[in-house]
């Protein structure tokens, strides 16, 4: 089309942001109108980054991000897709050498509006704006960072009217009817006839609503109409502009230069950078808080990219998704659901089958009606998985670059999908990733959080679940001002968090994480910071809470090969403080600090066990093991201490064998004795057999102390077994099915008097023996030996392997050889 044949003027182009059917029709107007220079909605400080689009390496989504100087945290997102019509002109415009440009408001005035609506809510007390005003929202759904200040009232949205005004109770599905999917043959008609109708349709909402509720919108295209005429100027009028359709009737509008700039007069202002980022279509969504964003990304994506039967290719798509998940889906599941979504979109009467229509077909016929693998559809393919990428020569701060370059030394790349990362710290590679996560954690750059894994019992395996968000890119610029690099930056940090620490606990946690991100110059520190905290600490609890993690720490230093001498003095003085302070401190504690306690206790338990593999033998870790069992005998003997706490140090000395079973059953006797009140022997109960941690096992095999216990609860007074019932069904809740089972056959049964195996009568238990068959037991052993690698090929005994020659088979070496040759099966 040429100048002559459409009005004068500049070229208004109204679109809605990330509309497949928009960017089809401005493609198509600006090939038509072939205008001299275009302009876009955007920030004109990304003007310089335009060119950077035509790059080979810059893929969609993306993102102009924009954060101020001074305080990083402070930013904004201007995401573009490439189905955004935005993104289409850029393309057109660089791709054809015409000059392109962004007119809105510049991003140093939209972040310093932000912040001052931010403490202006701060000082009235409404603080619920979205912090670091990272976002989009405007009149028709982007094109600005949100603002952390309520709205004089709710925002309108104009789609939504419009689409209630034609009858339609879902905006989403007027938008397809209407445009979406009656593009391309309007097309052909009129390329400028589509933003004719919607021009004409929003200055009649301007005209009912005014305004949209979004108080930047008059500041807003008060600029926009500066820089269209100063383009005007330029080029003439032969200017396209690209932007959200709720705009146009403003910038159209006929209004003086100096009213304008008397709206922008006393703005403020604050520093800015700008840079591309990689955006997500998980990010594009609307229900991650991008207020222009759209429901279906995923959708919107194919139904842009899909040259001609976008409903045929969009059935294989999910039917290739439910395959990889090993469902039956054929291609007659095919041929149905493209049938079915057809024959529904006749019957609601919309030019084409929509996403709903496309949506109900596939659950009723590739789904079976079930919504578990639709939700799978709905995560994969409608919102869509895909993350961008921008060109290596987009601006960077200098950590980000760092990071950068770690993430392709590592084969660390980001994606924007879940995944869990197994890690040998032992490898050299895999060391290195475990050390790059845990300096970005310390920097608060959540890319990575620690996962469980498989089960092991070593310390050189580590598991974690990592998914990069596009927010990160802006806590990589916050944390920029620790360093140039992520060793530097966060050595800065741990050392600044170190000197500014109150509790011992934080400093304990934070000397664990040096160790594990390896910070050897910032460690120094946090020692120091470690030695004062502790000296000045004198809470039992806090040094018992701060325990374990130097503990653990000394574990680390074993496989990353860290000197942790400095750290096993001060875990080793702490240990001493609380067998010191633990006694006093159990005595006169209610029910909630007893039970509190009770988690330290195990916690200082576990720890002292580490601290004697851990620790140099000079710092005296073998006393302070005998001095621990002395302190769990203090607990398990004071009347005054809280009965769990009796109950579990009893329970621990038995589990290390500083405890005889004869003494464990007289303390249990003791605690179970008439005249102790129901609610504190329920409570020993509670800490002797409590906790799924082998307590049940304790009582099955010990038929003794389950006599007790059951002499015990069945001589509890009715008035006071309400009482004991709740501490009573935690305790033995908490065992699994089997033990709980085979607890009830023995009480039902009756306690045994020889034994285990034998009863009252003499008669043996069902499954046992009277006993052990040394026959079949002999002939086990050797197969015992080679799996424990104790044969090393000549016979020490040559008796046998009984030494006391005891067994007939041992001192016949060919029965013997009999006895190793015989199946496993044949022997039991």
């Amino acid at each position: 089309m040429t100048r002559a044949a459409r009005s004068a003027g500049p070229l208004l182009l109204g679109v809605r942001h990330h509309g497949p059917g928009s960017a089809r029709a401005v493609r198509v107007a600006l090939e038509a109108a072939r205008p001299r220079a275009v302009l876009i909605e955007g920030p004109p400080e990304g003007d310089a980054l335009l060119p950077l689009a035509a790059d080979e390496q810059m893929r969609p989504p993306v993102a102009l991000l924009a954060h101020a100087v001074d305080d990083p945290g402070q930013a904004a997102f201007w995401p573009l897709a490439a189905f955004s019509p935005e993104w289409v002109a850029i393309r057109w415009a660089l791709t054809h050498d015409v000059p392109v440009r962004f007119i809105d408001l510049p991003a140093a005035n939209s972040l310093a509006m932000t912040q001052a609506a931010e403490r202006q809510a701060s000082r009235d007390g409404d603080g619920d704006g979205e912090a670091g005003g990272i976002g989009g929202a405007d009149g028709d759904g982007a094109g600005e960072p949100t603002a952390g200040g309520s709205s004089v009232h709710a925002p309108i949205d104009p789609i939504g009217v419009l689409a209630g005004t034609a009858g339609y109770d879902d905006p989403e599905r007027w938008w397809e009817d209407v445009v979406e999917h009656r593009a391309q043959s309007s097309e052909a008609v009129d390329p400028l006839a589509p933003f004719a109708a919607l021009a004409e349709a929003m200055s009649a909402l301007r005209e009912a609503y005014e305004d949209t509720g979004h108080p930047r919108d008059t500041v807003r295209e008060a600029y926009m109409r500066i820089q269209l005429r100063n383009s005007v100027k330029e080029f003439g009028d032969d200017v396209a502009v690209v932007c959200g359709a709720w705009h146009v009737p403003a910038l159209g509008m006929k209004t003086t230069l100096a009213a304008d700039r008397a709206l922008l007069k006393g703005l403020p202002k604050v520093k800015t950078e700008l840079t591309w980022v990689p955006w997500s279509y998980r990010r594009l969504a609307r229900h991650s808080g991008y207020g222009a964003g759209i429901d279906s990304p995923g959708w919107y994506g194919h139904l842009f990219e899909a040259a001609d039967r976008p409903i045929e290719r969009w059935m294989t798509k999910v039917a290739g998704l439910l395959r990889d998940e090993d469902r039956f889906v054929s291609s007659a599941h095919v041929i149905e659901a493209v049938r079915l979504a057809e024959t529904l979109a006749a019957m609601r009467g919309r030019p084409l089958a929509g996403l709903s229509e496309t949506t109900d077909a596939i659950r009723a016929v590739m789904c079976e009606g079930s919504d578990v693998p639709l939700a799978l559809v709905q995560d994969r393919l409608i919102v869509g998985e895909e993350l961008g990428e921008v060109p290596d020569t987009a601006p960077a701060v200098p950590l980000q670059r760092d990071l950068t370059r770690q993430q392709r030394t590592l084969r660390l790349k980001p994606d924007a999908l879940e995944r869990e990362l197994e890690l040998d710290l032992r490898k050299d590679t895999d060391a290195a990733r475990s050390r790059l996560l845990h300096r970005l954690r310390i920097l608060s750059v959540g890319w990575g959080e620690p996962a469980a894994g498989r089960a092991s019992t070593g310390t050189f395996r580590e598991s974690w679940r990592l998914r990069w968000e596009p927010e990160l890119y802006v806590r990589v610029a916050e944390a920029g001002t620790w360093g140039t690099t992520v060793l530097s930056a966060a050595t800065a940090k741990a050392e600044s968090q170190a000197a500014s620490a109150t509790a011992l606990a934080e400093v304990t946690a934070l000397a664990e994480h040096c160790l594990l991100a390896e910070l050897p110059d910032a460690l120094p520190q946090v020692m120091r910071a470690l030695s004062d905290r502790a000296a000045l600490d004198a809470d039992v609890g806090h040094l018992a809470d701060a325990l374990p993690a130097l503990a653990r720490t000394l574990r680390y230093g074993d496989v990353r090969s860290t000197d942790t001498v400095a750290l096993g003095e001060v875990a080793a003085g702490l240990a001493e403080r609380i067998c010191v302070g633990l006694p006093p401190a159990c005595t006169g504690v209610d029910a909630d600090g007893a039970a509190e306690l009770r988690r330290r206790v195990d916690g200082v338990h576990t720890v002292i066990g580490l601290l004697t593999g851990a620790v140099q033998p000079d710092t005296g870790a073998g006393g302070l093991r005998a001095r621990w069992t002395a302190v769990l005998h203090k607990l398990a003997a004071r009347d005054t201490v809280a009965g769990v706490i009796r109950g579990r140090a009893a329970r621990l000395l038995l589990d290390e064998g500083r405890l005889a079973k004869d003494d464990a059953a007289r303390l249990m006797g003791l605690a179970l004795s008439p005249g102790t009140p129901p609610a504190d022997a329920a409570a020993w109960i509670e800490g002797f057999v409590g906790g799924a941690a082998g307590g049940g096992m304790l009582l099955v095999h010990d038929e003794r102390l389950l006599g007790l216990v059951d002499a015990w609860l069945t001589g509890v007074r009715a008035d006071t077994f309400a009482d004991v019932l709740p501490l009573l069904r935690r305790t033995f809740s908490a065992y699994e099915a089997g033990v709980r089972r085979t607890l009830g056959e023995l009480v039902r049964r009756g306690p045994a008097v020889g034994g285990p195996a034998a009863t009252a009568t003499g008669a043996t238990a069902p499954g046992f023996g009277p006993g052990l068959d040394g026959a079949r037991t002999g002939a086990v052993v050797p197969v015992l030996r080679l799996l424990l690698g104790l044969d090393t090929g000549t016979d020490p005994d040559p008796g046998g392997v009984d030494p006391d020659n005891r067994n007939p088979d041992n001192r016949d070496p060919d029965k013997r050889a009999e006895n190793v040759k015989e199946p496993l099966g044949a022997t039991g």
